[in-house]
C-alpha cells in the first residue's frame, strides 16, 4: 500500500494533480518538490489566492489539504528518499537545438530526474511518468534506473494527464478516463494496481484504463493531435467562409449536430495555444519522420501550419482594415492567456499577433485579468524578434480593460474571458478614436449590439 508520494515538478500538471490526490486520499502523504524556490514559496503562501497557478477551484483544494497531508518543498532528495511512489512532472519543451530541433521533445529534465532518483533511492520505488513524453521514453528512464548498481528495484508506469487548463480541477474530480500503462510482468502489474488503488478512491473503476507503457505514451500524443486537428480544420473553413459569405458558426453548428462528429472543438478562433497541442503534434511529426513515415508526418504537420497561418492572418487583417498601416496606432488587446480561466500563456495566439503588430510599429495596450506584466514581456522577449527595450516601449500593460481601450484605434479580443461580455461597451466606444474597430478573435461578443453602438466589428469566419 502506498503511504508516501513525491511529485517532482510544481507546475500546471504536478501542482493541481497532487493537490487533488492529497484531498481525496488523506491517508497518503503527498510532497510536491521543485528547485524553483519562488514557485514553492508561492505554493506555501498563507493566502491560498496567491498560489502560482490560477485554476478555478484549485485554491479551495489546496486550502483543505495543505499542511495536513499536502506539502510543497525544495528538499528534493529528502522527498525522493521517503517516497514509495514518485511522479515525474517536469517540463518537456520542444528542442531548440541539435537533432530534432523544432520538433522533438527535450528530455534533459526527465533524464536529470531519473538520475537523481537513481542516486538517492535506497528502497524500491514506483516511478510514474506524468509529463507528456514521446513513445518509449519509459525505456530510457528504466535503463538509467536499472543500471545504478545499488540493488533498488524500480517499476516504471505511464500515467499521462488529460487536463484542460481552466477546467483542470473538474477534469481531475470527474475524468473521462485515467490511463495507466505498465509492464506485463507480475511486478509491473502490481505497480499498476498500486496506482489504480489510489485513483479508485474517487474515480469509478470502469474509467481507469490499463495498457502497456507504449500504448499509454502514444495515446496522450494522439489525443492532443486529434483535438488540435479539429481546431485547425474549422479554422481552415473560417477563411473560406469569409470569402464565400458563409458563417463559420452556422457551419460548425450544422456539422456538430452529426453524432459521428460532435460539437466539441469546432469553435473557430485566432488559433489554439497552450503547452500541449503544438508540442505534442511536433513530437508526433518527429517520431513519424524518425521511422521514415514522411506522409504521416506531413499530414500532422499541416495542423501546425494551419494554426500558424490563422494567427498571422488575424494580424494581417487588422493591418489591412486599419488602412494598411498600424504605425503609431494604439491597439488594445483584451486577453493574453491562451484561453480563459488560466494564467498560462504558453504558445498563446496573443504573443504572435502582438509580435506581428509590433513589427509594424503599432503600440499595444494589454489587459488580462490573470496574467502579470512580467510574463507578457517575457513572452515577447523569448521570441527574440526585437530588443527588450523595444518590447518595453511598444507594449503597455493596463490595470483594466477600460484603460487599455482608452484612445485606442482598435480592440483585439485574444482570450475568451467571460467578463469581456459584461463590459459597458458604450463607455469603451466613447473613449476610443473613431472609427472604432473590434477584431473578435474568439467570436464571443455580440456583433449586432456592438454595431448598434457604432463599432466596426469583425469576427472569425463571417463577413
Amino acid at each position: 500500500m502506498i503511504k508516501n508520494i513525491c511529485c517532482i515538478g510544481a507546475g500546471y500538471v504536478g501542482g493541481p494533480t497532487m493537490a487533488v490526490i492529497a484531498q481525496k486520499c488523506p491517508h497518503i502523504k503527498v510532497t510536491v518538490v521543485d528547485l524553483n524556490e519562488k514557485r514553492i514559496s508561492a505554493w506555501n503562501d498563507k493566502d491560498v489566492n496567491n498560489i502560482p497557478i490560477y485554476e478555478p477551484g484549485l485554491s479551495n483544494v489546496v486550502a483543505e489539504a495543505r499542511g495536513r497531508n499536502l506539502f510543497f518543498s525544495t528538499e528534493v532528495d529528502k522527498a525522493i528518499d521517503e517516497a514509495d511512489m514518485i511522479f515525474i512532472s517536469v517540463n518537456t519543451p520542444t528542442k531548440t537545438y541539435g537533432v530534432g530541433k523544432g520538433m522533438a521533445a527535450d528530455l534533459k529534465y526527465i533524464e536529470l530526474c531519473a538520475r537523481q532518483i537513481a542516486r538517492v533511492s535506497k528502497t524500491d520505488k514506483i516511478v510514474v511518468e506524468k509529463s507528456t513524453l514521446p513513445v518509449r521514453t519509459a525505456q530510457a528512464i528504466k535503463d538509467i534506473l536499472e543500471h545504478t548498481g545499488n540493488g533498488v528495484n524500480f517499476q516504471i508506469l505511464s500515467n499521462p494527464e488529460f487536463l484542460a487548463e481552466g477546467t483542470a480541477i473538474e477534469d481531475l474530480f470527474a475524468p473521462d478516463r485515467v490511463l495507466i500503462g505498465g509492464d506485463v510482468t507480475l511486478e509491473g502489474q502490481k505497480a499498476i494496481q498500486a496506482l489504480v488503488d489510489i485513483y479508485a478512491n474517487w474515480v469509478p473503476k470502469d474509467r481507469i484504463l490499463t495498457t502497456n507503457v507504449w500504448s499509454s505514451e502514444l495515446s496522450k500524443l494522439t489525443a492532443n493531435a486529434f483535438l488540435a486537428q479539429r481546431v485547425s480544420s474549422i479554422n481552415a473553413l473560417s477563411e473560406l467562409c469569409e470569402k464565400t459569405g458563409a458563417d463559420v458558426n452556422e457551419v460548425a453548428r450544422a456539422i456538430g449536430m452529426d453524432s459521428r462528429i460532435g460539437s466539441k472543438f469546432l469553435k473557430s478562433s485566432v488559433g489554439f495555444g497552450g503547452s500541449c497541442f503544438q508540442k505534442d503534434i511536433l513530437n508526433l511529426v518527429y517520431i513519424a519522420k524518425s521511422y521514415g513515415l514522411n506522409e504521416v508526418a506531413d499530414y500532422w504537420e499541416q495542423v501546425i501550419i494551419m494554426n500558424d497561418h490563422q494567427k498571422r492572418r488575424f494580424a494581417k487583417n487588422i493591418i489591412k482594415t486599419l488602412y494598411n498601416t498600424v504605425s503609431g496606432k494604439k491597439i488594445a488587446f483584451l486577453g493574453w492567456a491562451f484561453k480563459k480561466d488560466t494564467n498560462d500563456t504558453r504558445e498563446s495566439a496573443a504573443i504572435y499577433v502582438a509580435d506581428d503588430l509590433l513589427s509594424e510599429q503599432a503600440t499595444i495596450a494589454v489587459f488580462d485579468p490573470k496574467v502579470e506584466e512580467d510574463q507578457i514581456q517575457f513572452d515577447l522577449n523569448y521570441l527574440e524578434t526585437r530588443s527588450e527595450e523595444a518590447n518595453n516601449k511598444g507594449v503597455q500593460v493596463a490595470s483594466s480593460a477600460y484603460d487599455a481601450c482608452k484612445n485606442a484605434h482598435a480592440i483585439a479580443v485574444l482570450t475568451e474571458w467571460d467578463e469581456f461580455k459584461t463590459y459597458d461597451w458604450q463607455k469603451i466606444y466613447d473613449n476610443m478614436l473613431k472609427p472604432a474597430f473590434v477584431f473578435d478573435g474568439r467570436n464571443i461578443l455580440d456583433k449586432q449590439a456592438l454595431e448598434k453602438i457604432g463599432f466596426v466589428y469583425q469576427g472569425i469566419g463571417s463577413r
